[in-house]
């Protein structure tokens, strides 16, 4: 039980960040395929009816984090205290771009709040990164179990490392490229024109960085965490998913190459989970690695709250999570196709 567990905490944040990636990534590059009001108009209504329904991924994941791993929820929440803080001011400002444009007329004011959506998605591109970058490193937890982080130290990766490190840094570009191609595959099947031709040059100029920066933290995590080979090498089957990996990097280059925007767009979500899968494979048992020494790590079996308590969660989940799905599935196949701006001249 603790090990679904673990699964399913670990599909949920992985649902996050594929559905709620793309409309990160469509702010990441919002004022590179947009030239004017109206071609940014066309970015907006592209997210605008889902992302505020992609953030309940995350919040759902944390909940579920805190009933089936509490010790872990504690600890992490206390020690990234600063960056979380961070995210949240971020997300907070996301929101804030995308609404306020719509309901100012004023051309100064709806571009400070483009600016506004577009920084802070990228941002948040980048603090995501470096959380997971941190996870994979370790933090310094001490024999009671929490720890704390300084934003930097001396940029190296040791026993008393801070938030951003070249590592975690490292990390942080990874997931800023990975969500920015993205979005650039999600713009080009949601729009036409002039911002499709965009986000399609886009994705294809960020391909060859993507295979860059992935090779990069490959070679950097092995570097730092020889051992999270470990579970590779006791089960080869886990192989598969480096495989994967590629099988997506090369789908999606094909589907760039021959303008297949929506196989674009599958690549690009299979590789974001097959990478997050492969990180997740790799750690386990442990569910917050110790930079202090493997006797400090937080494991599945050492965090994790009680049988009856998993038992009854599981229940509902399995209730609420075919509901989920369904809302979804509706809100989706609502506003499917390309984007309108008939109409547009409020909201989204």
């Amino acid at each position: 039980m603790p090990t679904l567990w673990y699964g399913i905490v670990a599909v949920m944040l992985a649902m996050y960040v594929v559905l709620d990636g793309f409309d990160i990534g469509a702010g990441i590059i919002h004022l590179l395929v947009s030239r004017n009001d109206e071609e940014r108009k066309q970015v907006i209504r592209a997210v605008g009816p889902v992302w505020d329904g992609n953030e309940v991924w995350l919040i759902a994941a944390g909940g579920a984090l805190y009933l089936a791993f509490p010790l872990l929820y504690a600890s992490s929440f206390s020690g990234f205290y600063l960056p979380l803080m961070m995210v949240l001011w971020l997300l907070m400002l996301r929101a804030i771009g995308i609404e306020f444009r719509g309901h100012i007329q004023e051309p100064v004011w709806k571009g400070f709040f483009d600016a506004i959506f577009s920084f802070s998605s990228i941002l948040l591109a980048i603090f995501y990164g470096a959380a997971l970058g941190n996870v994979i490193r370790g933090v310094p937890l001490q024999p009671d179990g929490y720890f704390f982080l300084p934003l930097f130290t001396n940029w190296r990766v040791g026993p008393q490392p801070g938030i951003l490190d070249w590592f975690t840094v490292l990390s942080g570009v990874v997931a800023l490229v990975t969500l920015a191609m993205h979005g650039a595959n999600y713009v080009s099947v949601k729009t036409e024109g002039a911002v499709q031709e965009r986000a399609r040059r886009i994705s294809f100029l960020l391909w060859p960085v993507l295979l860059i920066v992935t090779v990069l933290s490959l070679v950097a995590t092995l570097s730092i965490r020889p051992e999270w080979l470990a579970n590779y090498k006791a089960l080869p089957i886990g192989y598969v998913i480096p495989v994967a990996v590629v099988g997506c990097l090369v789908w999606m280059f094909v589907s760039i190459k021959h303008r297949r925007d929506r196989h674009a767009f599958l690549a690009s979500a299979g590789y974001i989970i097959f990478m997050l899968v492969g990180a997740v494979y790799a750690v386990y048992p442990n569910v917050l690695p110790a930079s202090t020494g493997a006797q400090y790590n937080l494991t599945v079996a050492s965090t994790v709250t009680s049988a009856y308590a998993l038992k009854v969660a599981l229940i509902w989940w399995c209730v609420g999570i075919p509901l989920v799905a369904g809302y979804f599935f509706v809100v989706y196949r609502m506003f499917r196709g390309k984007v309108a701006l008939e109409g547009s001249e409020h909201g989204y």
